[in-house]
C-alpha cells in the first residue's frame, strides 16, 4: 500500500489508473510472487508506457543484463518508453518486434529501437536468449531544450515513423562500427573510470552520427531522404495509428478480466470496428482478438504457478468463460497444458 501511495504521489495517476496498476488484489500478489520466484514482467502504466526508471534525472542512462528466461513467460510484452534502446545479443536468438517490423536476432547482432516505439520480444524455437540493453534519454545527445543539435540533428529523427529501428547484423560494413561502439559503451559502464559519464556521452553521440550517416535508409525500409508530401502524410498517419494502438492496448490492459466486445474497443479509439481490426493487424502483425487471448494467458501465469486456485477460478479471473476454453487457448499459446507448464517451471 505504501508503494502504491508513492506511485500516486510521484506519477499523479488517477484513481482508475491506480486500480489498474495495483490491479486487483490478485495482480498485486502476482507481482510479489514473481519477485520471489526471480521472474519478472515489465511493469507499465495505463498507456503501456514502462514505469521503470532508466538511470537518473542527472544522468538518464542505464545498462541492463537480461535473459528472456528471466521473464515469467520467456518473453516481454508490448510496451514503450521515451528512452532510446540499444540491444546486443550475447547468447542465443530472439524474435524482436518494433512497431510493425520483426527482427530475427542472433548472437552478436545489435538493434536500435527509437524513442516511443512499441516493442516486444520472445524466444526463438523455445530456447533462451541473453542480451544487454542500453537505454538512454535523447537529451544526452543534445544537451538542452531548443539547442541547434536538438532541432537539427535529433528531434527530426526521434519520430518512430521516421526512424523506428535498425538491425545490425553485419550485412553492411558500417554495422561493425556501430556494434563496436556499443560494446565500448558497455565496457565503459562496467569499468566506470574517471570521466566515465563524459565518455559515455561521447560514445552515444558517435553512434548517433553513424545512424544519421548510414541508418536512415534502413530504418525507413529504404525510403528516400527529403520525403515527399505523400511520404510525410504517411508518417503522420502512422503516428496517429500508433497512438490508437496504444489506446487499444491500454483499454485491454484495464479491462481484460471483463467480457470485452470489439465495439467497446473501437468506440474507445473513435473508429469503426473494421478499421479497428485492420489497423491493429496491419501494425502489430496479429489480430486484436489473438492479442487479447495472449494477454489474458500471460496475466494468469502467476496464479497457475502459485497452485492456490482451481483452473476454473483462474480462468474466470482473467476473462475466460470456462476452464475448458482457457486450457485450450493456454495449450495453443504455450504449447502445453497449465498443469504441465507448472510442472516444467518447478523442474527448472
Amino acid at each position: 500500500m505504501l508503494r502504491l501511495l508513492s506511485l500516486i504521489k510521484k506519477h499523479r495517476y488517477s484513481t482508475k489508473s491506480i486500480l489498474f496498476l495495483s490491479g486487483r488484489k490478485r495482480e498485486e500478489e502476482g507481482c510479489m510472487k514473481e519477485a520471489k520466484n526471480g521472474k519478472t514482467q515489465i511493469i507499465t502504466g495505463p498507456s503501456q508506457r514502462e514505469l521503470k526508471e532508466h538511470g537518473s534525472y542527472q544522468f538518464p542512462f542505464l545498462v541492463s543484463y537480461e535473459r528472456l528466461s528471466g521473464y515469467e513467460s520467456g518473453s516481454f510484452l508490448w510496451h514503450w518508453h521515451r528512452e532510446i534502446e540499444l540491444t546486443l545479443i550475447t547468447k542465443g536468438n530472439m524474435i524482436y518486434q518494433i512497431n510493425d517490423r520483426q527482427f530475427c536476432m542472433k548472437e552478436k547482432d545489435a538493434l536500435f529501437g527509437n524513442s516511443s516505439t512499441l516493442h516486444s520480444a520472445h524466444m526463438a524455437d523455445g530456447k533462451d536468449c541473453a542480451y544487454i540493453s542500453v537505454t538512454f534519454a535523447p537529451r544526452l545527445l543534445y544537451g538542452y531544450e531548443g539547442s541547434l543539435i536538438q532541432n537539427k540533428y535529433t528531434e527530426p529523427f526521434l519520430r518512430p515513423s521516421t526512424l523506428a529501428a535498425v538491425h545490425f547484423d553485419g550485412s553492411q560494413s558500417w554495422h561493425n562500427d556501430f556494434v563496436e561502439g556499443l560494446r565500448q559503451i558497455i565496457k565503459e559502464d562496467e569499468e566506470k573510470q574517471p570521466f566515465y559519464e563524459v565518455r559515455i556521452q561521447e560514445l552515444l553521440l558517435h553512434l548517433w552520427l553513424i545512424l544519421l550517416k548510414h541508418g536512415l535508409s534502413e530504418g525507413t525500409d529504404g525510403e528516400e531522404k527529403g520525403a515527399t508530401h505523400s511520404l510525410a502524410a504517411k508518417h503522420s498517419m502512422d503516428e496517429k495509428n500508433y497512438e490508437r494502438i496504444r489506446q487499444m492496448l491500454s483499454y485491454i490492459q484495464e479491462n481484460y478480466a471483463q467480457k470485452l466486445e470489439l465495439e467497446e474497443i473501437s468506440h474507445h479509439v473513435h473508429i469503426c470496428k473494421s478499421e479497428c481490426c485492420r489497423i491493429f493487424k496491419s501494425y502489430m502483425k496479429e489480430s486484436l482478438f489473438d492479442y487479447l487471448l495472449k494477454y489474458r494467458i500471460e496475466q494468469s501465469l502467476p496464479d497457475v504457478l502459485a497452485e492456490k486456485d482451481t483452473l476454473t477460478e483462474i480462468a474466470l479471473r482473467v476473462g475466460f468463460t470456462d476452464s475448458n476454453y482457457y486450457s485450450k487457448v493456454f495449450r495453443r499459446i504455450k504449447g502445453c497444458s497449465p498443469r504441465e507448464y507448472r510442472r516444467r517451471y518447478h523442474e527448472r
